[in-house]
């Protein structure tokens, strides 16, 4: 019995469900960042880093190391804790 090869699914691999045209680009905020800023305190600072929903930005957007990126979580966290932002 001969092997299937599934040609077809080779030929759809290509092609997206429906008439989707390609998404552009999402423009990235550029925000200037100093490590020793980063304190709860310092509301005016962590906004820029929260959307107008409350989120937090992640990584991909906010270009930080890791690191800096948990800090800057954690500090945003503390400022919701002490009613300091929303």
């Amino acid at each position: 019995m001969p092997r299937k090869t599934h040609t077809e699914k080779r030929e759809r691999r290509g092609q997206r469900r429906g008439s989707m045209e390609a998404r552009a680009p999402r423009p990235k905020p550029k925000i200037d960042f100093i490590a020793d800023a980063l304190d709860f305190k310092n509301t005016n600072l962590l906004r820029q880093y929260v959307t107008d929903q409350g989120r937090i930005l992640p990584r991909k957007y906010t270009n930080m190391p890791a690191h800096y990126q948990r800090r800057l979580t954690r500090a945003i966290k503390r400022a919701r804790q002490m009613l300091l932002m929303k």
